[in-house]
């Protein structure tokens, strides 16, 4: 059975044919990098809202992690949205506060949202913790709450990044610790679990080198699943990609907005997209560029409408690009999250931005 069909030519036009995308010299459109702020803790998210208010997470993994999500306020974190529900230990209530936060986004409408695997140390999800919070930055209040229970988030799960669809009322989320999509309609609060072990979802078997060095967890490559999401700017596909895999895939929304469809059914519609090279984070512009980070070069490159690959920013400074936020302006922020470097890096962890070329 075929588990996905060949992606039109356009797509592997821009990926480059044949799958050769990440061998295949990019275009060189390099521009300089602004550094924001930097951090003595390891930070992964990045929200800005439209005003510039810019918003950073902590995921808990490691024991010294005062601070879940942060306001950037002259540089400094200032717990978000208050201190109280940055204030998680084993004792307290995995409901009510923040457990291990991977991503903080800001969607279309200026609205926040914190995402809160609970899977603290790779250790296991804490029951009752896996959540979805909404905040209006206006009032700087948590508007709603959406939960997964162990159906959605299985006991090895880590729920990774998110992306909402504003008009349609859709959260789209990733699993990289198990490999799954996961799809949450707003209104009715129910969540899906999708695409659970399809091999778009799922690490491949490669060999990782970042700044010279194999990237290793006890001798092995970690296997890290499904990781970086982006939402097509016609909100008409999802693309996504395992953080250990050079491959990306996109499938359509409405797809997985079918329930009626069978796992088979929707495992047919996934399109192999081509090779985009080792990536944590990824996000489309309005103009329809993609922008992706790339591990093993230091780099942040995009893929324009036209087909184009290019090397947006090529810097050492850029050490484990992590995830993006949009800005006014043309600005995109970045963050560094120096994994591969171990629990004591050489350098802090630091917040970029730049504004790509038209």
């Amino acid at each position: 059975m075929r588990m996905w069909r060949a992606a039109p030519l356009a797509f592997l036009l821009l990926f480059g044919l044949g799958g050769c995308g990440d061998d295949a010299a990019p275009t060189d459109a390099s521009v300089p990098l602004e550094l924001v702020a930097e951090s003595k803790r390891q930070w992964t998210g990045v929200a800005v809202s439209p005003d510039e208010r810019i918003f950073v997470n902590y995921p808990r993994w490691s024991d010294d992690v005062p601070i879940s999500v942060a306001e950037l306020i002259d540089g400094r974190p200032v717990p978000y949205p208050n201190e109280a529900l940055n204030a998680w230990d084993a004792e307290k209530d995995p409901k009510t506060h923040f457990v291990c936060v991977q991503s903080v986004t800001v969607d279309s409408a200026g609205t926040l949202w914190i995402l809160d695997p609970a899977n603290p140390k790779f250790a296991g999800v804490v029951a009752g913790g896996p959540k979805l919070m909404q905040v209006d930055l206006a009032t700087n209040e948590i508007v709603k709450t959406y939960r997964f229970d162990d159906t959605v988030a299985l006991s090895g799960s880590y729920l990774n990044d998110v992306r909402v669809d504003v008009e349609r009322g859709v959260a789209y989320i990733t699993d990289s610790g198990d490999g799954a999509l996961v799809v949450l309609d707003l209104e009715s609060g129910k969540s899906r679990r999708l695409l659970d072990g399809h091999a778009s979802t799922q690490a491949e078997p490669i060999d990782i080198t970042i700044e010279g060095t194999a990237w290793k967890r006890g001798g092995q490559t970690p296997q890290v699943h499904a990781d970086g999401i982006g939402l097509s700017p016609d909100r008409a596909w999802v693309y996504y990609q395992a953080l250990t895999g050079r491959t990306m895939y996109r499938v359509p929304t409405a797809a997985l907005r079918d329930a009626s469809l069978s796992a088979e059914d929707l495992a047919a519609k996934v399109e192999r997209v081509g090779r985009a090279g080792v990536s944590d984070g990824l996000v489309f512009d309005a103009a329809g560029n993609l922008y992706l980070s790339s591990l093993e070069k230091n780099a942040v490159r995009r893929f324009t409408p036209k087909h184009v690959r290019e090397d947006v920013v090529t810097d050492p400074r850029l050490a484990w690009p992590d995830s993006f936020a949009l800005g006014t302006d043309g600005w995109i922020y970045v963050t560094t999250a120096l994994i591969h470097r171990g629990a004591e890096p050489r350098d802090p962890y630091r917040l970029w931005r730049f504004k790509p070329k038209p």
